[in-house]
């Protein structure tokens, strides 16, 4: 979700992101993903089995070390807006993956519960990536069903 730029301090920007982010959140707790592309578990496995989806973990790096789904690469939600942002060759030198392209399809985000995924989905798709999805069930389901 793109943001329009708030005049004020630094310290004013950054609260108005948080109460931004927080609404997402909440949204995201309730159900709520209008207009948010999401995959399931199934369909996530089909297009992981034929080589059609891209995983982005967006959970902290702690959290990937300790597991994640094979295949994914990690770029914390924090991190995720610098990244997309990068010129390809910088995003290649730090994550050692190429960088997706504004029109790749499948781009799947996902985290621990579905919240940063969300969030994650949203910022990629109003920098202009059109294929990001979130993957809802989050880390949480892939670990309970192929644990």
């Amino acid at each position: 979700m793109p943001l329009l730029p708030v005049p004020g301090s630094g310290r004013e920007r950054e609260m108005f992101r948080v109460a931004v982010l927080r609404q997402s959140h909440t949204s995201a707790a309730a159900g709520t993903m209008a207009g948010v592309p999401t995959v399931s578990f199934s369909e996530l496995r089909l297009l992981l089995a034929s080589g059609r989806a891209r995983l982005f973990d967006v959970r902290s790096r702690e959290e990937a070390a300790a597991g994640t789904i094979p295949g994914a690469l990690n770029i914390p939600v924090s991190e995720l807006e610098i990244a997309l942002n990068m010129d390809p060759a910088a995003f290649q030198t730090l994550y050692c993956a190429e960088k997706p392209k504004l029109e790749d399809r499948n781009l799947i985000f996902f985290c621990q519960m579905g919240r940063r995924g969300l969030q994650a989905t949203q910022l990629a798709q109003g920098l202009g990536y059109t294929g990001a999805r979130n993957y809802a069930g989050a880390y949480k389901e892939w670990l309970e069903k192929e644990g």
